[in-house]
């Protein structure tokens, strides 16, 4: 039987110690750990878990995504297929398992638990209970996904608690999804049976999720970015956190995923056996992840790095099998088909039109927060031409849209702060959770050719000014590319400074303008059906009273 074996310092994490050892794997196994006394240079430990994340976001299909993670030391993930689900339903489900498991990454899948999201927007699908209870009763689906209708717990709607109940019947845990629950409430929520949260924005927040028993997610993600609120918590709740990106897009994975969060808590002086307890240990025991933890008999599953100051990532190995090397990915490309719903007709500028209210020239104001998935709400003056409202660009008021995209109905209009565009407009076709068409832009004409773009090739990002025309198409759902993913990063770097060249001064902007139309996180957010208070949890009017 053929043996491969491996030489380096040895990190113990649970046992907190580092030792020079022998690590011999047969196949996809280790055989045997021992301390040597040969002379190691490298470090050898487990891989690096993203304790939640929607590979969609990525704009990358699951092979590619691996292909990617494995080059910063990401030996699995957990995965949420809630926003193909959400275009796709179960179909769309099962098209990220089956694409998956052609490639040697251990993505670790969950029953999406909110399609949609609320009853206050279109979606492309429904999972109800029947169809939640068919996805947990499968091997290959290890958790119900973030519960993100924290108000349907709270009121202990039927259908939701029917889900949870589920979860617990096939001993599977449940994601939560609560951001800026607190006391009382945080309390119910986490005590109808939810273990995680990924959503916490202050120190406050988690801890008082954690007090209840709740494991809590350092996120840092391209556009929510929560480590500095987070991380001060680590050092005494280690053995009750785990990190996460939630979001990344492909220019950035690119570059870092996990490997980040652990140098950045590193570099904040915080314990290595804590950090790594956190970045490679919890997830696996908190969701029974098909994952070794480099202990005898253990899937052979880790990484080895250059030393513990630096932590470049030399190796990456899953299964026996070494995946990336020196930064390059081993894991081939795949040719795979294309699914996608998506029944709209192209727009005219007439659509976005919204008539001023001669009596009250007050409006609620959508504010995007840089680094956040919550908004604010500000009032401003419309400004009003041919009587109808139109972007301030001077105060940087501007219109944004919402276009359905499963069938033409009339176009929902709102208006937005902190994106700052001087020219043109952009679109994209990511926008969670139902994934409509969202835009901004500086009048009219800008917007509905943006929006057309992504008509024409049934979703995607695009960036219009005048004649010129930058779109990135993601056939898959209108989410993700069916492209190498060198190839989108590349595209999709070029695309985003096209948007930054419009004026747009927000770090990410079409991952920020993604999350506009997201109503489960607070405060004002704009679906295809209107303008809606995520905190009164209902639809509101555009001039204020």
């Amino acid at each position: 039987m053929q043996q491969t074996h491996f030489y380096h310092h040895l990190i113990d994490i649970e046992n907190k110690r580092i030792y020079p050892a022998e690590i011999i794997i047969s196949k996809d196994k280790i055989i045997s750990i021992k301390e040597t006394d040969k002379r190691c240079e490298n470090y050898i430990l487990p891989g690096f878990i993203d304790a939640h994340v929607h590979v969609e976001s990525s704009m990358l299909i699951p092979s590619e995504f691996a292909r990617l993670a494995v080059n910063h030391g990401t030996v699995a993930t957990i995965s949420d297929p809630h926003e193909i689900a959400n275009v796709c339903g179960i179909e769309g489900v099962e098209y990220m398992i089956d694409n998956a498991a052609k490639v040697p990454f251990k993505f670790h899948f969950g029953a999406p638990s909110c399609v949609p999201a609320t009853s206050f927007e279109t979606a492309g699908d429904i999972i109800d209970s029947t169809g939640i209870e068919q996805l947990l009763q499968r091997d290959d689906i290890y958790y119900l996904s973030e519960m993100m209708n924290y108000p349907g717990v709270l009121f202990k709607d039927e259908e939701v608690m029917k889900k949870i109940a589920l979860a617990h019947q096939y001993n599977k845990p449940v994601d939560g999804h609560a951001p800026g629950l607190r006391g009382e409430q945080a309390k119910q929520y986490i005590e109808a049976g939810i273990s995680t949260d990924h959503e916490c924005f202050t120190k406050e927040e988690a801890e008082d999720k954690l007090k209840f028993g709740m494991k809590i997610l350092i996120r840092e993600g391209s556009a929510a970015k929560n480590f500095d609120a987070l991380i001060d918590l680590l050092d005494e709740h280690f053995e009750n956190m785990m990190f996460c990106c939630d979001d990344k897009h492909p220019d950035e994975l690119v570059l870092h995923h996990i490997n980040m969060h652990v140098k950045r808590a590193l570099a904040k002086g915080n314990d290595l056996y804590k950090v790594l307890q956190v970045a490679c240990i919890n997830p696996v025991k908190h969701y029974k992840m098909n994952v070794g933890l480099l202990n005898e008999n253990d899937c052979a599953d880790f990484i080895v790095v250059n030393h513990l100051e630096d932590f470049s990532i030399l190796k990456t190995v899953i299964n026996g099998t070494v995946v990336s090397e020196n930064g390059m990915t081993k894991i081939e490309s795949i040719d795979e088909k294309m699914i996608n719903r998506f029944d709209c007709n192209e727009k005219n500028a007439a659509d976005f039109k919204i008539e001023g209210n001669p009596f009250n020239q007050k409006i609620k104001v959508i504010e995007a927060l840089e680094g956040q998935l919550i908004t604010k709400t500000v009032i401003a003056n419309a400004k009003i031409e041919n009587d109808h409202i139109v972007s301030d660009i001077e105060n940087d008021v501007l219109k944004m849209v919402v276009v359905n995209r499963y069938f033409d109905a009339p176009v929902a209009v709102g208006f937005i702060k902190n994106f700052n565009l001087k020219a043109g407009a952009i679109a994209s076709t990511v926008a969670h959770d139902s994934h409509n068409i969202i835009a901004v832009g500086i009048n009219d004409e800008e917007i509905c050719n943006a929006v057309n773009e992504l008509v024409k090739c049934k979703g995607g990002v695009s960036v219009v000014n005048k004649q010129e025309r930058y779109t990135l198409p993601l056939p898959v759902g209108g989410l993700m590319s069916n492209e190498k993913a060198e190839l989108v990063a590349e595209k999709y770097s070029s695309i985003d400074k096209q948007a930054k060249a419009l004026g747009c001064t927000l770090n990410a902007p079409f991952m920020t303008l993604s999350f506009m139309a997201l109503l489960v996180i607070p405060q004002l957010k704009l679906s295809d059906k209107g303008l809606f208070d995520g905190g009164a949890f209902q639809f509101v009017d555009l001039f204020e009273n």
